[in-house]
């Protein structure tokens, strides 16, 4: 299931391309649906972010056939990035920020230097979600179905795999 909304963009600028709405739609509701109905995290917030995010894409899905607007699609990567700010940027006025509480799901006794890192982890994160966030919002106001599926479905991807090995490298160096 999650190859499915990870492959979300492709699968809508494929749809749109060569079947339209009237294929594209009623697949992309059964994924969401299916997605809010089995649905678990590891954490609370991820359960709550899952759900929600499934629920989102419903919305979207089922405005743009109300509407007849296919452009309403093109928001789930908006919605995506701005429920991941909310669930990261939310973590930072809570005890322990998410990426602590990932943290200590595989090393419980997580030492005072590493909240300190997760936290700011954490912020990294949220910077990150606010611009990915942006150029997503710009990919579809511009209107160019094939840069927002080149940018959402390839680019944005990129970026989230080059954020994450840094991280691990940066991880790996502290920790010597």
């Amino acid at each position: 299931m999650p190859v499915a909304v990870i492959a979300y963009p492709i699968a809508v600028w494929c749809g749109l391309k060569n079947w339209g709405t009237g294929v594209l739609a009623p697949m992309l509701i059964a994924v969401f649906i299916l997605r809010l109905l089995t649905f678990r995290g590891k954490l609370s917030q991820l359960t709550f972010f899952g759900k929600a995010i499934a629920i989102v894409g419903i919305v979207l899905v089922a405005t743009s056939v109300l509407l007849r607007e296919t452009s309403m699609l093109l928001y789930y990567p908006v919605a995506v990035n701005a429920l991941l700010l909310g669930v990261f940027f939310s973590s930072l006025s809570a005890r322990q920020s998410l990426v602590e509480r990932l943290a200590r799901l595989s090393e419980p006794e997580l030492p005072p230097r590493g909240v300190i890192y997760t936290r700011r982890v954490t912020q990294v994160w949220c910077v990150f979600f606010f611009c990915n966030g942006l150029m997503a919002l710009y990919t579809c106001l511009k209107g160019d179905t094939d840069l927002w599926a080149l940018y959402n479905g390839g680019i944005s991807y990129l970026l989230i795999g080059l954020l994450m090995g840094i991280e691990w490298i940066v991880r790996k160096r502290l920790r010597q």
